[in-house]
């Protein structure tokens, strides 16, 4: 039990869990608010506003800053690994999502068109709907509010 004790004295971790658990709260929140519609799933969800890997990384980032300075080689490999998660949602993430939606779009009209028997244009058997998940990169607004939140978070831990 010292063991999990220990885990959680460590700040610079402690940083790192609440810049993600406060940007997936915020994403509920912001969903909640923009959409009308209460989806817990924005609570472990990849995708959307604030980037929760953005936070993460920010805030780990700041607060090994302030822990252990900036000339030091964790402070360095902290802002690597904090370069390498934003390109990564933005960049390869994001095309994956976009990708999904062609795709979803494609072998739904495909399944659509092989169940019209007949040839009326109405599907004469029941489609099961193909859904590969959309929602899983960010846009570079998203980013950057998960990189403000990160530094915030980073400031506010205690050193």
């Amino acid at each position: 039990m010292t063991v999990l004790f220990d885990i959680f004295k460590n700040r610079v971790l402690a940083a790192a869990v609440l810049g993600w658990f406060c940007a997936q709260f915020a994403k509920l929140l912001y969903t909640l608010v923009f959409t009308r519609k209460w989806n817990p799933e924005r609570l472990w969800g990849s995708g959307g506003m604030p980037s929760a890997h953005s936070s993460m990384s920010c805030a780990l980032t700041i607060s090994m800053a302030r822990i252990h300075g900036i000339d030091t080689p964790l402070f360095a490999l902290a802002v690597m690994f904090a370069f390498v998660t934003m390109y990564d949602a933005m960049g390869v993430r994001r095309e994956a999502g976009e990708h999904a939606k062609l795709l979803n779009k494609y072998l739904n009209e495909i399944e659509a068109l092989k169940a019209d028997k007949d040839g009326d244009g109405i599907p004469d058997v029941k489609v099961n709907e193909i859904e590969l998940k959309e929602f899983i990169g960010h846009t570079p607004l998203e980013v950057l509010g998960g990189v403000l939140l990160g530094i915030i978070i980073g400031i506010l831990i205690p050193v």
